[in-house]
């Protein structure tokens, strides 16, 4: 057996052992069927229409306690699709940065319409791809997949996801320096929407100072050469700054503890977090704890994955009614 067969069949057992649709108990269409017949919101399933079908998955590490699955399935009901959407964990399955081209084609010959990605292969999938999005490509990161016509399009939906709910919950901040933790793929896009908001100096620190050179690099390379530089002293930074994003793993269930040191807080620092799971995070409670402002990570998980859903299946989802899912799902 290669090692292209032998992935294919883990993908094979990890995504598409069959089960029923949960609302109609109805069994799953083969691979091969078509994926764009005519959906009728009026007449029903039970009526002989037919929903379209779109089978989706997120590839990452760690991912088991990940609701975006629950998220696409549930809003994929509501809209009247046949929509499916699993979880292909890296750590479970035994998938690396090189077994990325035959992931791709693997899911383009099962049918499937496209897939989210999360850490550690939102940078390392962009070789594999075919064409980028302008904001992908620019951001030098990609969180979803879109598999059409043969082709894997790379786009970014994490900047849009993070900057819209946070602007909602503090439409003042940005106004001054802000701090980010963390310069992988969510770092990316972080920075890019926190820039775009207007902070007129962004401190990026990363345990990997190369990484966090490169970001900065690419960042200067959008938005000018004096607004964004790389962190060296974290308690220095946050002494001179207005508020701090955490844009790593740390705080995940699968990764628990806190990206900040307590006693760095301070009751005029804002703080934001892009860990959803769980809602409360080690880093927030202690920023609350310290009076601080702060922004959890459900509304980033809901805005990503509003704009992901639209690409995936071409239709415009209820952003409401999303957001409120993704906080019932992890209250």
């Amino acid at each position: 057996m290669t090692g292209t067969e032998s992935i294919g069949s883990r993908l094979d057992q990890a995504l598409l052992t069959r089960r029923p649709d949960p609302e109609t108990g109805a069994p799953w269409p083969a691979p091969g069927a078509d994926r764009w017949p005519t959906v009728s919101r009026t007449t029903g399933w039970g009526a002989g229409a037919r929903p379209a079908v779109h089978r989706l998955f997120l590839l990452g590490e760690g991912i088991g306690a990940s609701r975006t699955p629950g998220l696409h399935e549930y809003e994929g009901r509501e809209q009247g699709l046949w929509l499916s959407y699993r979880t292909l964990d890296s750590l479970e399955w035994a998938i690396t940065a090189a077994d990325l081209p035959a992931v791709i084609e693997w899911a383009r010959a099962s049918g499937f319409s496209g897939f989210n990605v999360t850490h550690p292969f939102k940078q390392a999938i962009i070789p594999s791809l075919d064409e980028l999005s302008d904001r992908a490509r620019a951001l030098g990161a990609v969180n979803t997949v879109v598999l059409r016509e043969g082709r894997a399009i790379g786009h970014n939906t994490d900047w849009c996801g993070y900057q819209t709910p946070f602007a909602d919950v503090l439409p003042d901040a940005c106004r001054g320096t802000v701090v980010q933790i963390g310069a992988g793929g969510a770092g990316a896009a972080v920075a890019y929407a926190t820039l775009d908001l207007g902070t007129p100096l962004l401190i990026i620190h990363d345990i990997d100072s190369e990484r966090a050179r490169q970001l900065v690099e690419r960042m200067r390379g959008i938005f000018g050469p004096d607004r964004v530089q790389v962190g060296v002293d974290l308690a220095r930074s946050l002494a001179e700054a207005e508020g701090v994003v955490n844009a790593t793993p740390v705080g995940m269930a699968t990764h628990p503890g806190c990206a900040i040191d307590a006693g760095l807080l301070r009751p005029q620092l804002w703080v934001s977090e892009i860990v959803y799971f769980p809602l409360h995070t080690e880093l927030l409670v202690r920023a609350r704890a310290a009076g601080c402002r702060t922004v959890d990570g459900a509304g980033m998980a809901a805005e990503q994955a509003v704009r992901a859903f639209e690409l995936f299946t071409g239709v415009t989802p209820d952003a409401p009614r999303m957001h409120a899912r993704v906080r019932a799902m992890v209250a």
